[in-house]
């Protein structure tokens, strides 16, 4: 009889094995849904071409082309603030299922609006891709974490923004082929396609507690925030403001969010100084330079993903705070100098690197991000969305204004000049709170909780 019992105790365990099939089984799941929202991300961007012509088309005024951007951007900006507390209410699951079936419905809508209707079609579109893409954003990132396990999150970020990347590309290169060939309707048609196909994925993802109840981390750590969103689904409490100021001040995130702000504010510009300073290369081609730029891009952005999940792998580290910071002076000094004026095969370079380094300040903000509480960490996406809307928003007003006046170059510098700026003093405080964190000050009692980690 001992000796049975010491031969039982001699088995393994099975409850690695079956952790192991079900985080395999997870991550299987994730890549068909990343797979889904690539697809809806290629409509998105095909759009994004197509609906700027349609509008100008419908309108012949070039105000109603800013005045649409103006109404997404606004609707990406409410919906920012509002979806920490839709998260609280509702799980991430239910939110990126309808965020698409409303997507998919708008532009079925546009497809039939009647002649006198399409003006007032338009604004929906523009209000409901907007609002939705924010949101499906929010509560995709949020919910990382519980999809394939804390311990992956850097690996699935670099995935879903190595799919978004290259869908950006796509979208923009096909869009004038596609609008061409088969027109205005079938490009409208193919975008409702992909948000179609991306609501299915997401109905067939399980996800535990529908992606917002429970936090990733193990029980000891984690699970009073898991807790804490339940209850408030439960009782049907809306967290706002409370939950989302407590976000902004959560350790370090206040500085990450202006940072990203910046970021954005300084993408503005090269996103619109890009097709001026094509045009000024060779005017009768103008897209030419845009699309090669992009598409460098893109291939470096896929590069720097692959190279991130490799160092992971290697070494079982996560890309942390500092990797925002240097990055985001990396991409945008690469940005700067893509309008020096260098040659072809520099600029491409240029390119390249300005694509990794994005993938780089992509992933590990996204990461960072990630790893606050379960009950901040939806109103942390969400705060950080409202700032990157506003940022991209109010640069290209002011883009748009100086580039009547300005070069491209100086266009390009002084808004990537301010994330720099920005960048070092954030990189200033991250190196001083991890030397505070090797050597601290004994006897102290110093509260060390404003500390980037």
């Amino acid at each position: 009889m001992t000796q049975d019992i010491e031969q039982a105790d001699d088995r393994p365990d099975p409850v690695p094995d079956i952790e192991q099939a079900g985080t395999a089984r997870g991550e299987r799941r994730y890549r068909f849904l990343v797979a889904g929202y690539s697809l809806s991300s290629y409509g998105t961007f095909l759009n994004m071409v197509a609906l700027n012509l349609f509008v100008y088309e419908t309108t012949g005024r070039a105000l109603a082309m800013g005045l649409f951007m103006a109404v997404r951007l606004g609707s990406g900006f409410l919906a920012g603030l509002a979806a920490g507390g839709l998260l609280a209410r509702f799980t991430a699951k239910s939110l990126m299922l309808y965020t698409n079936v409303a997507q998919a419905a708008v532009m079925l809508l546009l497809v039939f609006a009647p002649e006198g209707m399409r003006t007032a079609a338009l604004m929906a579109v523009s209000v409901v891709v907007g609002a939705c893409g924010t949101l499906f954003m929010v509560s995709l990132r949020s919910s990382i974490p519980e999809m394939v396990g804390d311990e992956r999150r850097s690996w699935a970020n670099s995935l879903s923004i190595t799919g978004r990347s290259l869908a950006m590309v796509a979208g923009f290169a096909s869009a004038g082929v596609v609008v061409s060939l088969v027109g205005y309707t079938a490009a409208f048609v193919v975008d409702m396609a992909t948000f179609v196909v991306c609501a299915v994925t997401v109905a067939l993802l399980p996800i535990a507690d529908g992606g917002g109840g429970k936090d990733a981390r193990p029980e000891a750590e984690g699970d009073s925030g898991g807790r804490t969103q339940a209850s408030e689904r439960r009782t049907g409490r809306w967290p706002m403001p409370g939950a989302f100021l407590r976000s902004a001040a959560a350790p370090g995130l206040g500085l990450m969010v202006v940072l990203r702000g910046a970021d954005a504010f300084g993408s503005s510009s090269h996103n619109a100084a890009l097709p001026v300073y094509s045009a000024g290369l060779d005017a009768s081609h103008p897209a030419v330079f845009v699309s090669a730029f992009w598409c460098l891009w893109a291939l470096g952005n896929a590069v720097a993903q692959q190279l991130i999940q490799r160092y992971i792998k290697r070494t079982g580290r996560a890309v942390g705070a500092p990797g925002f910071g240097y990055g985001t002076c990396l991409m945008s000094g690469a940005f700067i100098l893509a309008f020096a004026g260098f040659p072809s095969a520099a600029t491409a370079v240029i390119a390249l690197v300005a694509g990794a380094a994005d993938g780089l300040t992509e992933v590990s903000y996204t990461s960072h991000l990630q790893t606050l509480p379960a009950e901040l960490r939806g109103h942390a996406f969400g705060l950080s969305a409202t700032v990157e809307n506003l940022g991209f928003g109010v640069g290209m007003i002011l883009v748009a204004a100086a580039l009547d006046s300005h070069r491209p170059l100086t266009v390009v510098a002084w808004s990537h000049g301010v994330a720099i700026v920005i960048a070092v003093v954030f990189l200033i405080r991250v190196t001083g709170s991890r030397r505070r964190d090797r050597f601290p000050a004994p006897c102290s009692g110093a509260d060390l909780g404003g500390q980037v980690r």
